[in-house]
Order: structure tokens, then C-alpha cells, then sequence
């Protein structure tokens, strides 16, 4: 039986040097509090998306989303850290970008949406700067920050803090004992709090368990998502198939380079038991050893059976077709996006969609001309520009 909290271990031996690290970062905040250490603002709309603890919580399915929600209606920007790239500095990603350059999560986002801005930056004030003055990129009316939760020198004005329901904040601890990256307390800074990976079978007195046990503030929001599983794609042809094609006969070698692959086969027992785990660290770059370990245990694997791999896997796994030869009629990768449960995805997409028209750079313009117009003329019936979302 699945439950909250469940992917949690504490390492009890750790918890002297947890409370070490718990005082630092929690002086760290103080000074942001007290405005020794200073947080930005910018008149552009900036949606921060994150999490307290390490690994992962679902971000890049959950930026996603949004993309998916704004892409149409304003020219949107992701910025993000771009974790275990080998350039420096910040980058605009293009066509022609590789994983090497800007990691494999802003790679997977500008592959699946090329008419968006995908940008790395370590120093996300900087790559703000950019984004919103370069001539390439100065029609940005909205930036994703992925990642920044804990990037306190950015106040953005909507801060989504994203909590693994397997893996709840309350029941953790900080590092190194837990996989706390700050104390619990830190929720607060968040207006938009969401649930993530929430078993489809919840029942209602769950949902309101777990509201409760969140302690919110008023101001706070709180949501649920759960994955959805699209169907099976082949990496190195154009070939899919649904994710039902799985049987109780099919042997599955789940193939993964993330934070935690323990969701994934939670969700894939439903179709089969024989699945055997080859898991990597996370971002892991796949090297000649570890492509021949899977190689050698695939073929070890009774038939019928196949390859499952993640989309973010997938960006590390794409340059090694060679490699990867005999196993390229065998090696599929399963995409996931996430859906809002209680009938909640009107309610947050129109606090997003509110939040981003309100505060756009083009109705902040628009007000301040109507403004001036107002004070050069007698005429009190001068009215606010209605302002709405520009087509791309």
C-alpha cells in the first residue's frame, strides 16, 4: 500500500551534523529577512517554480505545464541553473544546443518546445538581465525560473513550491541526516504550494489529512497532481506504442538516471512484475562501461522484453546511437506530464493566467501612458487601456 511519506529514510547517526547545517541556513534566511542580503524585484512577470528537498518533485513536468499553459498567449522564457553543463556563464539555448552546453532538463525543454526561450544561468539575476535586454530575447513577457526556490536574491511574484507527496516535508529531516535542503518553515515564502505524484485512487478524507497536516497560511494555496503516463516512443525511430502493450509476460529493463526511480516502478507494476532496475545518479552521464552493463543485462532478460527510460534520460542517451545499436528496436522512453486533481486545474491556471496579465510589462506600460494621458487633459472620462494576451 502506497502512502504519504513512504520514499522517506532518515539517517539518525547524521542528525548532529543536520543541525549544524539547519543553523546555517537558517541564519542565511534571516539575513534575507532583515534585508542585509537583498532580494530583486523586476517588472516583468517571473513564476518560480521548486522545492525544499533534494531530488526530485516533479519540476520539469510541472514547468512544462505551464509552458503548455502560457506558450500561446505571451512570449515565454525558462531560466535555469543548466546543472552539470560544461559552459559557465549564461546561455540562450538554440537548435543547435547540446546537453554539454545546457544540461539535459533545458535541452529536453527546448526540444519539445522550440518556440519558447530556454536560457542557463547559475547567477539568476544576470540571466534575467539578459533575457529582458537582449535584442534576441527582449520580447519576453513572462520567465520560469526552474529551480529557484532556494535563489532568494529573485523575489518573483508567484513562488510554486512543489512537495513529493511520497516524500512530505513533515516528515523529513534536513541534510545530511534527511533530504531536507531547509527547514520546514520555509514553505512559507511560497504562495502556491502542490502535492506532487499523488496516487489517482486518493480519497476525499486524505485530501483533507493532508491539508490539515500542511498548516498553510491563509494566503497560501494548495494543490494536487498526479502523473499521467503518455504512450511508449521508440528513441531512435519513429515508432510508438501505448503504455497497456506491457503485459504480465513483458520483462522491462527500467533505465534511469533521476533523483528516485521508485515512482516509476511503483506505476509500471500495474502492467508487469518483471521489471529489473539499472539506476544511475542523477544526471548521471552514461559512459562505455554503463552502456555495456545494459546492454549485458538486457540480453540476460528472457523474452518478451523492452527498455524503458525518462524523457530527461533520453537527452543523455540520444548521442549514443552508435553505441546503442542493438538495442535500438528495444529502447523506448515514457513521457509523463501531471494533471490537477479535486477539479483544481481551472482555479490554477487562472491564477497564473491572472497573475501574468496583470503584471506583464506591456499593461505595466499601458498604465502608465493612460496615466500621463489623464493628467494632460480635462477629459475625466479618459479610461485604462483594456489590456489582454498578444497572439504569437
Amino acid at each position: 500500500m502506497r502512502i504519504e511519506g513512504d520514499f522517506i529514510k532518515i539517517n539518525d547517526w547524521l542528525l548532529p551534523f543536520s543541525w549544524l547545517y539547519g543553523l546555517a541556513v537558517r541564519f542565511r534566511n534571516q539575513l534575507f529577512e532583515i534585508g542585509i542580503l537583498k532580494s530583486k524585484t523586476y517588472n516583468i512577470p517571473i513564476i518560480s517554480i521548486g522545492n525544499i528537498t533534494v531530488g526530485g518533485a516533479g519540476k520539469t513536468p510541472h514547468v512544462e505545464y505551464l509552458v503548455r499553459l502560457l506558450k500561446d498567449q505571451v512570449k515565454v522564457a525558462v531560466l535555469s541553473r543548466g546543472y552539470k553543463r560544461k559552459s559557465k556563464g549564461f546561455k540562450l539555448a538554440t537548435k543547435d544546443s547540446s546537453i554539454f552546453e545546457i544540461g539535459d532538463e533545458p535541452f529536453q525543454m527546448k526540444e519539445k518546445y522550440p518556440d519558447i526561450y530556454v536560457a542557463v544561468d547559475k547567477n539568476r539575476c544576470d540571466g534575467i538581465d539578459r533575457l529582458t535586454s537582449d535584442e534576441e530575447t527582449k520580447d519576453t513577457d513572462v520567465i520560469l525560473l526552474d529551480d529557484a526556490f532556494q535563489h532568494r536574491y529573485v523575489k518573483p511574484g508567484i513562488n510554486v513550491l512543489l512537495i513529493d507527496y511520497h516524500r512530505l516535508i513533515i516528515y523529513d529531516k534536513l541534510l545530511p541526516a534527511g533530504r531536507l535542503r531547509e527547514p520546514q518553515e520555509g514553505k512559507s515564502r511560497a504562495d502556491i504550494v502542490i502535492i506532487t505524484k499523488c496516487p489517482k485512487d486518493l480519497k476525499p478524507m486524505e485530501f483533507r489529512v493532508l491539508t490539515k497536516a500542511m498548516d498553510l497560511y491563509p494566503y497560501q494555496s494548495l494543490f494536487f497532481t498526479t502523473i499521467d503516463y503518455c504512450d511508449l516512443k521508440l528513441l531512435f525511430k519513429d515508432k510508438q506504442q501505448p503504455l497497456s502493450s506491457i503485459t504480465n509476460d513483458t520483462n522491462v529493463l527500467l533505465l534511469t538516471g533521476i533523483a528516485s526511480p521508485k515512482q516509476i516502478i511503483v506505476d509500471l507494476q500495474q502492467y508487469t512484475n518483471k521489471i529489473t532496475s539499472l539506476s544511475y545518479r542523477d544526471h548521471h552521464q552514461f559512459t562505455d562501461k554503463d552502456l555495456q552493463e545494459v546492454i549485458a543485462t538486457y540480453k540476460s532478460m528472457p523474452s518478451p522484453k523492452m527498455i524503458i527510460t525518462t524523457e530527461k534520460d533520453a537527452t543523455r542517451l540520444k548521442h549514443l546511437e552508435s553505441e546503442l545499436t542493438e538495442l535500438k528496436d528495444s529502447l523506448y522512453v515514457l513521457p509523463i506530464t501531471v494533471s490537477f486533481m479535486l477539479d483544481q486545474q481551472e482555479l490554477f491556471n487562472n491564477k497564473i493566467t491572472s497573475y501574468v496579465r496583470k503584471n506583464s510589462r506591456n499593461s505595466i506600460l499601458a498604465k502608465r501612458k493612460d496615466d500621463n494621458k489623464s493628467k494632460d487633459s480635462n477629459n475625466i472620462g479618459n479610461r485604462t487601456r483594456t489590456i489582454s494576451f498578444r497572439n504569437n
